[in-house]
């Protein structure tokens, strides 16, 4: 009688084992994969806003009692002036700041002047301009609407020390130099659009030389650098300190901020004022 050898293993188990181990390893990777691309758009800025990390920023102006630095905490800011196309959106969704039907106590008798009805900026409007002719109470209801807020004059004055090639240019003389030469120009009738400038160290455009832009705390020289710990701010929004306690006075850019400010009330619109927004993280 012939003996019979025991089959030997298959070889097709042992290649499934491996198959299914190596499945299991690719499926951890690509689990890992997904969680760390998950937690990197956590932490991406928005589309059109941009990052500023933490920092401290030194008043250009400040009574002798006020503090000579400010802790400012990472935000995000819009990388474009809000436009009239995007306030555009911001009327039609909220009727009572359509032209003809704000309230003078929150806009005076100029808002939205160049405007030709309530839903029109006109034909000589470019839809990607800035807008102008807005009061701080319509630029904030506009910020809330959006789900942002204003910035602060620490916030907004932090990110204007950046040029194209760094975060800080506060002993840069020609910077100052450059932003005092488009300080003086004359503004323009009709706005270009937002953008067309090289953007700054942070990749946001347009900070300076095209519209000045409200603050949150715009009438105060600094009071705690953060406007939604200040009382009162909606009534009396209108005047700020002196010069004389000027921590540079060579520094004539932000000297005609900080006096441009000083001269506001939050119901003034301005053929020369628009406003962007900030988020906190």
């Amino acid at each position: 009688m012939k003996r019979l050898k025991p089959n030997p293993p298959r070889p097709a188990n042992r290649s499934n084992k491996l198959v299914t181990r190596f499945s299991s390893i690719i499926l951890i990777g690509l689990l890992a994969f997904v969680t760390s691309v998950a937690k990197a758009s956590d932490q991406a800025a928005p589309t059109n806003m941009a990052r500023i990390p933490g920092g401290v920023y030194s008043p250009a102006f400040r009574d002798p009692n006020d503090a000579k630095s400010i802790t400012v905490n990472e935000f995000l800011i819009d990388i474009y002036p809000v436009t009239n196309g995007d306030f555009l959106q911001f009327v039609r969704a909220n009727p009572a700041w359509q032209k003809s039907k704000v309230k003078r106590i929150f806009a005076d008798e100029n808002y939205l002047r160049d405007w030709t009805g309530d839903l029109e900026p006109g034909k000589t409007l470019h839809h990607k301009a800035p807008v102008t002719y807005v009061s701080w109470f319509a630029a904030r209801a506009y910020a809330r609407w959006a789900g942002k807020r204003l910035p602060t004059t620490a916030e907004w004055e932090f990110v204007a020390l950046a040029n194209a090639d760094s975060a800080n240019t506060s002993a840069d003389p020609r910077f100052q130099m450059e932003l005092q030469n488009l300080y003086l120009k004359p503004t323009p009738e009709i706005f270009p659009p937002v953008g067309l400038r090289a953007p700054n160290f942070y990749e946001v455009h347009d900070l300076h030389g095209l519209a000045w832009e409200w603050v949150a705390d715009f009438g105060s020289a600094m009071v705690t650098g953060d406007a939604r710990g200040d009382s009162g701010l909606d009534r009396q929004l209108f005047c700020g300190a002196g010069g004389q306690n000027a921590k540079d006075r060579a520094d004539f850019p932000a000297f005609m901020r900080f006096a441009f400010r000083s001269s506001l009330r939050a119901s003034y619109t301005v053929p020369n004022l628009g406003f962007r927004c900030v988020k906190d993280l």
